[in-house]
């Protein structure tokens, strides 16, 4: 097997010598590479190895961010000062970081004004323009008029 490892000459020792090495280092002798020919091993402190490893994965999970996603929801003929207090609640959830879902819900026949929607959703998009993206243009589903805006990104 090939041995590499602090304090130890890489090249090929037969399994019983790097044991054997393993050993008088008072350290593991743990395989690398087993489907390389020939297979490869290192000696190192196992233990410690999969400590800082947990340690590493733990810190990574700290620094990452859990994105939530707030709703509004308008009506296709939503009044003005509605609209302006959605708006308002919308830009704040972008301040926060959330991700937001801003949809028009169409009862009954008003699904006739899937245009006054789209232009109702658009017109939010270009309000919020300097607070969040559009990650997904309107899209009709259903008696739902969807679209997705996430929070820009704060510079440090």
């Amino acid at each position: 097997m090939r041995l590499v490892g602090d304090n130890v000459e890489p090249k090929v020792y037969k399994t019983s010598e790097a044991l054997r090495m393993a050993e008088e280092q008072e350290l593991d002798l743990v395989e690398i590479s087993p489907n390389a020919e020939p297979p490869v091993c290192k000696i190192m402190d196992y233990k410690k190895f999969v400590y800082m490893q947990k340690k590493r994965d733990k810190e990574l999970k700290a620094k990452s961010t859990q994105i939530t996603v707030k709703e509004i929801r308008f009506g296709p003929q939503t009044d003005e000062h509605d609209y302006e207090f959605k708006r308002k609640n919308a830009e704040k959830f972008l301040k926060e970081g959330s991700k937001l879902k801003a949809f028009v819900f169409f009862k009954g026949r008003s699904i006739i004004y899937k245009d006054q929607g789209q232009i109702l959703l658009l017109r939010l998009a270009q309000d919020l323009e300097e607070y969040g993206k559009v990650e997904a243009l309107p899209v009709l589903e259903g008696k739902r008029m969807i679209m997705f805006i996430a929070p820009k990104k704060k510079k440090q």
